[in-house]
């Protein structure tokens, strides 16, 4: 069988003791190196590999240090502590003659059947079905990989003038593309997937980048098994552009209602 994109852009090689090699994928590539996401990702898979692993992820950050270039990569993985349920990685992603391109903290834990209790409640939108894909024709390669339907703030290109920015806000549904039962690596990887809320606000490309992204789990791995490839609604928002730098916080519910994760990130810009 065909193996995903997302699993050939994830692939990762053990190289020794607490070492993993892998190489930078065509198909998620952003404008100046690979897309956020797919980096998230394969720092969470370099864990996820680790046979001492215990539990299933509750946090992840990765702050993006230098960009990345075309080629392949090392990452060298930590395991800070292990404790009765939890357990603490660090990980640094780097390149021959280029140094330290990504740094990564994770937390697994084990969790257990409790009290359980959702305030919040996923935004409205429309039927899947009833929408239809966000073109991708002409844009930056990674997007191709997603299924994206809009059922408010789509991305349009119409510049706005500096009084009169945009909405921040987006709904929509997200899914891979091609389809792929929801798994912890991929639900890393969609968490940043949603465009840079500064494109919506400016009608327009602006050079940016995502300095820190954490993703919050909420869920184990039969929560995302009862998901299966069935897309998900996401929504994402900014509360402030300032002095070269912006926040993006993003929502993940399933179809049925649960909230499986959630993010927030700091994001570089100029203009």
């Amino acid at each position: 069988m065909t193996m995903h994109p997302l699993d050939i852009a994830t692939k990762l090689t053990p190289a020794g003791e607490g070492r993993w090699t892998g190489h930078t994928s065509p198909a998620y590539w952003n404008m100046m190196g690979p897309f956020g996401g797919v980096t998230a990702a394969v720092m969470l898979q370099a864990a996820l590999n680790a046979p001492q692993r215990i539990g299933d992820p509750v946090a992840l950050t990765v702050n993006f240090c230098a960009p990345i270039a075309e080629g392949a990569f090392t990452i060298d993985l930590k395991e800070v502590r292990t404790n009765r349920s939890t357990q603490h990685w660090s990980m640094e992603l780097s390149q021959e003659g280029g140094g330290i391109a990504a740094s990564a903290s994770a937390v697994f834990a084990i969790r257990r059947e409790t009290w359980d209790h959702q305030p919040a409640t996923p935004p409205a939108i429309a039927p899947h079905d009833t929408l239809t894909r966000f073109d991708t024709a002409g844009r930056i390669a990674w997007a191709a990989n997603y299924d994206m339907r809009f059922g408010e703030g789509e991305l349009v290109y119409e510049p706005r003038p500096d009084a009169e920015p945009g909405p921040a806000r987006s709904v929509l549904w997200m899914a891979d593309h091609p389809a792929r039962p929801l798994d912890f690596t991929a639900l890393s990887a969609i968490a940043d997937a949603f465009i840079v809320r500064i494109f919506h606000v400016r009608g327009r490309p602006v050079p940016a980048g995502t300095v820190s992204i954490t993703t919050y789990f909420h869920t184990d791995e039969a929560g995302l098994a009862a998901n299966g490839a069935a897309p998900l609604i996401g929504m994402a928002d900014s509360k402030v552009f300032r002095k070269g730098y912006f926040d993006q916080s993003a929502e993940l519910w399933s179809a049925d209602g649960r909230l499986l994760a959630t993010s927030v990130q700091t994001v570089y810009y100029k203009e």
